[in-house]
């Protein structure tokens, strides 16, 4: 049965629901995930066959607010999230559109020129623990080529519910300007290179392409007007300005904008599932040269594995930079799984600053029901966890 449930009620159109199944099945691809199999769309009176083990998530489509109503209360009492979803310019109304049941909810409003449904699919991701919550943004860009613009993304990416980093605005006086660009860099979902001609002619900007590569970061390049491009970003996904896309050479047009932002949350999930891939990839050859096993990957992404000595761990993979909200959802995803693993969370701390490493040390060291662990190096520390007590 599916890991992993998207279920569908109320009154989409069939080409809406084309394109739900196609965004879903785009994610599902680049997490390896098999679909149907390991995630599946349900829709409507097929969702009696749903896995109640598995991670859920219902879009309810506003139109007919009787429309499996009934379906509604049954997700609610099983305590399923149910999320309203509405079309901007919609001629019904929010309230007239949702069951009374789910009105409370705060609902997914898809733009209008949302076809895709770009906006809809990562919020059911997210919810089933796909993605994260945090759609995290790093503008590179050169300041004197491009820092009005720079600007306005930061800004009105941000109020579109992105988080978004810009060197001007999200260091602060005082702290280590190199320490801080690499820890926020980790972090990040999506690079936007503002791809303009003096682009490289900086320090930093190199740096900020080829780490950026080295992690897995996808990069969403936005090329000038008159200028080519660099070469070596040639396979990003690109956006090319023409001369009407820039007012006065400094601001972005709305459509530029909103074509940006519709790109960047399409990236997310390719960016996402490739660090993840990384670091199994890395874990199971770490496990293995040790004599251990690598028992495969199950619900949440996690990987069981059982280390020479005999102890069983359950290793879940955190792209960016953990944090004690995620040692705590590792612990309760465990602790609810009920599958008597030691849990873990493992990732990589390549950019991470050191005051933030020595804060993840002093967790390991006063909680006791779970751990964080390094993926370089991850099989030399895992030799001194076989003999812990179980």
């Amino acid at each position: 049965m599916a890991w992993y449930e998207i279920i569908v009620l109320g009154s989409p159109t069939p080409s809406q629901m084309k394109q739900l199944k196609d965004r879903i099945g785009e994610a599902a691809t680049s997490f390896q995930l098999r679909m149907p199999g390991e995630i599946d769309v349900l829709v409507g009176a097929a969702m009696s066959s749903r896995n109640p083990k598995a991670a859920a998530v219902a879009l309810y489509f506003g139109g007919d607010p009787t429309i499996d109503a009934d379906r509604v209360d049954e997700l609610e009492a099983a305590k399923v999230p149910v999320v309203p979803v509405v079309f901007e310019g919609a001629a019904v109304s929010f309230s007239k559109a949702i069951p009374a049941a789910i009105r409370p909810v705060n609902a997914c409003i898809v733009p209008a020129d949302d076809g895709r449904l770009d906006t809809l699919a990562p919020v059911a991701l997210e919810i089933v623990g796909l993605l994260h919550r945090q759609r995290r943004i790093f503008v590179s860009y050169r300041r004197t080529d491009s820092r009005e613009a720079a600007v306005q993304l930061h800004d009105e990416l941000s109020g579109r519910g992105f988080d978004v980093f810009l060197d001007t605005h999200d260091i602060r006086p005082g702290a280590d300007f190199q320490e801080m660009l690499w820890h926020r860099l980790v972090d990040c979902d999506v690079m936007i290179v503002l791809d303009t001609k003096n682009y490289l002619d900086s320090k930093w900007t190199p740096q900020e392409i080829g780490r950026a590569q080295a992690l897995g970061v996808q990069i969403l390049r936005v090329v000038w007007p008159g200028h080519r491009g660099t070469a070596h970003l040639s396979l990003s996904d690109t956006v090319v300005l023409a001369k009407h896309d820039l007012h006065l050479r400094k601001r972005l047009s709305v459509a530029v904008v909103s074509d940006i932002a519709r790109r960047a949350e399409a990236l997310r999930s390719r960016s996402i599932a490739t660090r993840q891939l990384d670091i199994f990839g890395k874990l199971k050859v770490e496990v293995e040269r040790i004599n251990g096993k690598f028992e495969g990957i199950g619900a949440h992404r996690a990987m069981a594995l059982t280390l020479p000595m005999g102890k069983t761990i359950e290793a879940y993979p955190v792209v960016g930079v953990p944090t004690a909200e995620m040692l705590n959802d590792v612990y309760s995803k465990a602790t609810k799984a009920k599958h008597g693993r030691f849990p873990c969370l493992v990732y990589d701390h390549t950019g991470i600053r050191p005051a933030w490493l020595d804060h993840l040390a002093w967790l390991d060291k006063n909680i006791a029901g779970v751990r964080t662990l390094k993926i370089l190096g991850a099989g030399y520390e895992l030799v001194g966890w076989d003999g812990d007590a179980q």
